[in-house]
């Protein structure tokens, strides 16, 4: 067993899925430094977007008995794990396509460190400017945020419901109350929460998952990255929002790729029963919502097994289900500065630099891309695939766990690279732009889905990055995405087979 291979290994055999399938998934190319980062973020690109590509695989064996291959190029990994950097629409100017608010990012603390804070939502921007009582600028931002002592503020903005974490040393975090309750939690389970009868595997499928319905719930990147897998391998991935929350277009048209979107706003009686009627017919319950907070609406994982037994009940969440950081919201970025990412990052390259005089902390130095989203997105989707595959050979419903701060615990435990092979030899990021000759080696061509509602202008075609994972006998679905959250009626396909 190579050492590039054993973690996909490790994860598999953890699944308790057969070993025989790993003769059949093929990791190309040297996977680090895949990207100039200290950690194997080439290893955790490469390994999690092969787990998914091999269940499915392995779960069309399942049903019909075909055995194929799944190969994962390690550089087109890495860049699927930047996939909202790598798409443009015909007629459309690509600078427009930025990730972060303007006044997202890291400020200084009265306390000489630092926090990071994330803008994306206006309510959250909101929330932050209220906090420290300024203007909407980074300057005066600035200026407030130096009156403030970095774990205080953070703890401000949690209480008003705001999003901002103060930085840490992986020292720091892991004798914090939720770093230890987050201790030896793998990055994918899966728990067996109710008996249902085994899944019936008449039928003849054409992709791995055909005929199997997920209703997915998910915003910004995890968990869309996790619905746009399964509908490449021909799932019905019905992507619902809420209107009354805003629409994220920067990032939401490239995760809409393969799926059908609605709207429905829960908090309405009619669409509640809609929502209701769909999950009764779904084979995946996808969500990323902070535990506990959906069965406070009646779609708690209790609620969706009473409702349709047999279904795999899929959660996401930021720092875990244990802790007192267990409801507190989270994304990629702010995880990596909470749990010590930053700051071994900053280390690493400061060493490479020969600046270890510098005063300490250094700045935060983040990851080159969005690793915790994108990784944790693909582990999901092996996760639900290995569930999938416990409702034929067992039965019974299964909720899927996964969260952002898990899957950077076992990015951790791949091990850190030596500060120079790090950024000496691993290769930049490509710029964002479809034209870069990298880029378009992996690049695929998409129409927009004209959906059940009329678009409100000419049809589009976006040119996005192909999916790394390749099967070679059932190639994934990616030709079209409705790039609008309100294209289809809120009603599931016609089983397919």
């Amino acid at each position: 067993m190579s050492a590039a291979r054993a973690p996909a290994e490790a994860l598999w055999r953890s699944l308790r899925l057969p070993a025989e399938a790993l003769t059949r998934l093929h990791l190309t190319e040297r996977p680090d430094p895949a990207v100039n980062s200290s950690f194997k973020l080439g290893t955790a690109a490469q390994t999690a977007i092969g787990l998914s590509g091999l269940a499915a695989a392995e779960f069309l064996r399942l049903r019909t008995g075909i055995e194929q291959d799944v190969s994962v190029n390690a550089r087109h990994a890495v860049l699927e794990c930047k996939s909202e950097a790598y798409y443009s629409v015909e007629g459309e100017n690509e600078e427009k396509f930025a990730l972060f608010d303007a006044l997202a990012g890291v400020y200084r603390t009265e306390d000489n460190s630092y926090v990071r804070i994330h803008t994306n939502f206006p309510h959250h921007k909101q929330a932050i400017l209220d906090i420290l009582g300024c203007e909407p600028t980074r300057e005066s931002i600035a200026d407030a945020m130096l009156q403030w002592n970095a774990v205080e503020f953070e703890t401000e903005a949690a209480k008003r419901k705001a999003v901002a974490t103060a930085l840490r040393s992986f020292l720091e975090w892991y004798t914090h109350p939720q770093g230890l309750a987050l201790a030896n939690t793998p990055p994918v389970m899966l728990l067996k929460v109710a008996d249902a009868p085994k899944r019936d595997v008449t039928g003849n499928p054409v992709r791995p998952l055909d005929g199997i319905r997920v209703l997915d719930l998910t915003r910004v990147l995890a968990g869309p990255v996790c619905g746009r897998t399964l509908a490449a391998h021909g799932a019905d991935v019905l992507w619902v929002t809420s209107p009354q929350l805003p629409s994220l277009p920067n990032l939401d048209v490239d995760t809409s790729r393969g799926k059908r979107t609605t709207q429905l706003d829960l908090n309405d009686s009619a669409d509640r029963d809609t929502f209701a009627s769909l999950t009764e017919n779904a084979d995946v319950f996808l969500q990323a919502y902070r535990p506990g907070s959906l069965a406070g609406k009646e779609f708690g994982v209790e609620d969706v097994v009473k409702m349709r037994p047999g279904i795999v009940y899929a959660s996401l969440c930021a720092y875990g289900w244990d802790g007192p950081w267990k409801s507190r919201r989270g994304f990629d970025s702010l995880v990596q500065t909470a749990t010590g990412f930053n700051v071994a990052e900053a280390e690493a390259y400061a060493a490479y630099t020969g600046d270890n005089a510098a005063p300490r902390p250094l700045p935060p130095k983040p990851f080159p891309l969005q690793a915790l989203d994108h990784v944790a997105g693909y582990m999901l989707a092996f996760g639900i695939q290995a569930a999938l595959h416990r409702t034929i050979t067992e039965g019974g419903s299964w909720e899927v766990r996964v969260s952002l701060a898990a899957v950077g615990q076992w990015i951790r435990s791949l091990g850190q690279l030596d500060s120079v092979a790090a950024f000496r030899d691993g290769r930049p990021l490509p710029p964002r732009s479809m034209q870069d000759s990298e880029v378009s080696r992996f690049a695929v061509k998409v129409e927009q889905a004209k959906g059940d509602r009329e678009l409100s202008s000419a049809q589009k075609t976006m040119t996005a990055l192909s999916h790394a994972a390749k099967l070679s006998i059932t190639p994934v679905r990616e030709g079209e995405a409705p790039m609008r959250l309100n294209a289809h009626a809120a009603e599931w396909l016609p089983r397919v087979c």
